[in-house]
């Protein structure tokens, strides 16, 4: 059994959710990149979303985005149903695109944290040896000099969506914000902290490369492969996947988030059990989503100190 998660109105997150058997479904090109910021921009204003950094691999998606509303099951959900449905229909493909594996949800808990993962999300494909530089890769994504201004457009794809459908609207646009703890008048500091740590790892990307004796793949190559074949790369099994990220060199900012993470679980534990014994009347802890949205359990209205 998975353990609880909780669900925070306002929290900011890594969303990873990667394709069945790591198949190139999202090889780069034009079809396949509208479809994706058509789907993100309208689920993220159906669910309240707000979304601050994009780069969809051939292989796999990454978000960084702000749960406002505490909807993010929600969400993705619905995002990656039609991302799945939309594929299907593009590639001609038969069968599950997603992987079996659970979606990778990192709640970001510090400005170090937030920085570090929309760097690593902007920056995945050097540090996976596809293009030298991020701003080459060809894949939907986000410039860092976007982020707190800019906006990406799509208009409704041809494939899969129902045009007679006002669900679907001719074309979507997708504010790209900043996260709720940059303020505006700090946005260019936090644009310029989000280069330099590209930059950075960027730095070790060319450098592993040069160790193992490769040379980078180039965009045009990654935009002509088969959508079909799989990447071959070696990628360790049942990596840890984190709850929580808060940076480098925070501990203090670790301990109490885990400190968090444990009391919110044996809280959540302790009323399930009361829960299963009968006791209806068994009070979950604040943030819990599932018990709530499909049995109608109470929940705290108090935040638990740690």
């Amino acid at each position: 059994m998975s353990q609880p998660r909780e669900i925070a109105p306002g929290a900011t997150y890594l969303i990873t959710r990667r394709v069945l058997r790591r198949h190139l479904l999202f090889r780069p090109d034009a079809a396949i990149n509208q479809f994706l910021v058509y789907a993100l921009a309208v689920a993220a204003r159906r669910y309240g979303v707000e979304v601050h950094a994009l780069c969809a691999m051939s292989t796999h998606l990454h978000l960084v985005v702000t749960d406002v509303q505490g909807a993010l099951p929600r969400f993705l959900q619905f995002f990656h149903r039609i991302v799945a449905l939309g594929t299907k229909v593009l590639r001609k493909w038969e069968g599950p695109v997603w992987d079996h594996e659970a979606t990778s949800v990192v709640r970001l808990l510090t400005r170090a944290a937030v920085v570090e993962k929309i760097a690593y999300v902007l920056a995945n494909p050097v540090a996976a040896g596809l293009v030298r530089h991020s701003r080459e890769w060809p894949g939907a994504k986000v410039d860092v000099g976007e982020i707190g201004h800019g906006m990406l457009h799509a208009a409704r794809p041809s494939a899969y969506l129902d045009p007679e459908n006002p669900q679907w609207p001719q074309e979507a646009t997708l504010p790209l914000t900043l996260p709720p703890t940059i303020a505006q008048d700090t946005a260019e500091v936090f644009r310029r902290d989000i280069a330099a740590e590209i930059e950075r790892q960027e730095a070790l990307a060319h450098a592993e490369v040069e160790r193992q004796g490769f040379r980078f793949f180039g965009a045009e190559r990654a935009s002509n492969v088969s959508p079909y074949q799989r990447a071959t790369s070696f990628e360790a099994l049942r990596d840890r996947n984190p709850t929580f990220a808060v940076g480098r060199e925070q501990g203090r900012a670790w301990q109490i988030a885990a400190a968090s993470v444990r009391a919110f679980r044996a809280s959540y534990r302790a009323a399930l059990e009361r829960w299963r014994a009968g006791v209806r009347s068994a009070v979950f802890p604040m943030g819990t989503w599932w018990m709530r949205m499909f049995h109608g359990v109470s929940v705290n209205d108090v935040v638990l100190v740690v």
